[in-house]
């Protein structure tokens, strides 16, 4: 009898006790799960995210926000969020810009910080010229920027910015010098189009509207393979150049997240990323989605991280 007052009692105690973190359920209820982005609302970035919020919230049977929080390259949102309780209730738009700002000083902690719970899409990056230009091809373009080191001028979106990265790597593979020249957002079609710079290096969202009024033209791609929205563009390594540098971007977490958590949340984000919702807006900017799963993804970005440390080391943008 005494034997069993004692496991009776037992029980009592664990059915009163709070729920560990493991058995705690996710989404927590009243409570949203908010999406960091790296970027001004209004922003490719930003237009991106709020697609994929409106569909995991869905999924999630949660509201899903979207905050903004720009500035230095992406570290401000990194750092909050690496701030944040690894619950699965905080999320990061992450990009490249979690190398780059890392290894340019920014950012004390690197991408290690975080788990990846899935790549969403990727952007790619294009060689952009004015329609009157003389260039018809990418390797006419290097051909002159080998002939003539430093004439050749090229815009990017600032200092390490991932089209100013992709940029470095392109001509430094092909092997000529150029003179970089970075803008802020809104500055760069219009050097362009000034006459101020040669050739831009830029996402497809900043130059589609220009391409289909016909003042610019796209000389290539610096992806894998080519880009389903431009198929009649050529990448650089069909022209010689071998080089591929996509800019993508996903949803990351504070480390130490509960599996059962990244797990939802990757569920919610493949399921968004499949839909017919999403695939059409992604098509209306210019990005394409392709969907990986967290370990996959924090492969991909490890993997980049070493290239990304090394080409900004030659340039001199690396911190010690």
């Amino acid at each position: 009898m005494r034997a069993f007052f004692v496991t009776g009692l037992a029980v009592a105690v664990l059915l009163l006790a709070p729920p560990t973190r493991s058995q705690e359920a996710f989404p927590q209820e009243g409570r949203p799960v908010e999406i960091t982005v790296l970027f001004p609302a209004g922003t490719s970035a930003d237009i991106t995210a709020r697609m994929l919020a409106e569909g995991m919230a869905k999924h999630l049977r949660a509201n899903v926000i979207v905050v903004n929080r720009p500035g230095a390259a992406g570290a401000i949102g990194y750092r909050h969020v690496a701030a944040q309780k690894a619950d699965g209730h905080a999320l990061v738009w992450n990009s490249n810009s979690i190398s780059t700002a890392h290894h340019a000083g920014q950012l004390a902690f690197d991408y290690r910080a975080f788990d990846g719970v899935a790549r969403v899409l990727v952007e790619s990056p294009i060689i952009v010229v004015r329609n009157d230009a003389k260039w018809a091809s990418l390797a006419a373009l290097v051909a002159d920027a080998r002939e003539a080191p430093g004439k050749l001028t090229v815009g990017n979106s600032g200092v390490g910015s991932h089209t100013h990265i992709s940029s470095v790597a392109l001509f430094r593979t092909a092997g000529a010098q150029v003179t970089d020249v970075p803008y802020a957002a809104a500055q760069v079609m219009p050097g362009l189009l000034g006459g101020h710079v040669d050739v831009l290096v830029q996402l497809p969202a900043a130059v589609t509207s220009h391409v289909k009024s016909g003042v610019v033209r796209i000389l290539a791609t610096l992806v894998h393979e080519r880009d389903p929205a431009l198929p009649g563009v050529p990448t650089a390594r069909e022209q010689g150049v071998d080089v591929a540098v996509e800019a993508w971007r996903g949803i990351a977490v504070p480390k130490g997240t509960p599996p059962a958590a990244i797990g939802a949340l990757q569920s919610a984000i493949d399921q968004t990323v499949r839909s017919s919702e999403f695939i059409a807006g992604a098509a209306r900017l210019g990005v394409r989605p392709a969907f990986l799963p967290g370990a996959a993804f924090d492969r991909i970005i490890a993997a980049e991280d070493t290239m990304l440390a090394r080409l900004m080391n030659d340039i001199g943008l690396k911190k010690p």
